[in-house]
């Protein structure tokens, strides 16, 4: 980037062409959508297909060990950057629910740095 001040050229680094950047990256996009499907069938009434699959326990043991994440996993740690410890008497409220998403998408809440990342 050529700063006119210095008036000489500088490599940007990926966080600063990042906050730069107003657009969602994919993971926030993909974090995002996650929680907007969990709430969508949190407030599905009756023995639904999907709620049952989510809630569902196959009665299997994991591998040895470090765990990989399931899908709940990522979705209640997404689920708590976003909405606090009480998260989830949120998602019942659908228009407080997407008043919430709406916030994390706009401030970039769910945004992780790249340091002390492995994904």
């Amino acid at each position: 980037m050529y700063d006119s001040e210095q008036e000489n050229w500088r490599i940007l680094t990926n966080n600063e062409i990042y906050a730069s950047v107003t657009k969602l990256t994919i993971k926030e996009t993909i974090r995002l959508n996650r929680l907007r499907w969990f709430g969508h069938v949190q407030r599905m009434g009756g023995n639904r297909i999907p709620e049952r699959a989510l809630c569902m326990n196959l009665g299997t043991t994991r591998l040895r060990g470090r765990p990989r994440n399931r899908w709940q996993d990522e979705v209640r740690e997404n689920g708590r950057i976003v909405g606090g410890e009480r998260w989830q008497e949120k998602v019942h409220n659908r228009e407080e629910w997407k008043k919430l998403l709406r916030t994390a998408r706009n401030r970039h809440i769910l945004h992780m740095p790249m340091e002390g990342r492995n994904e």
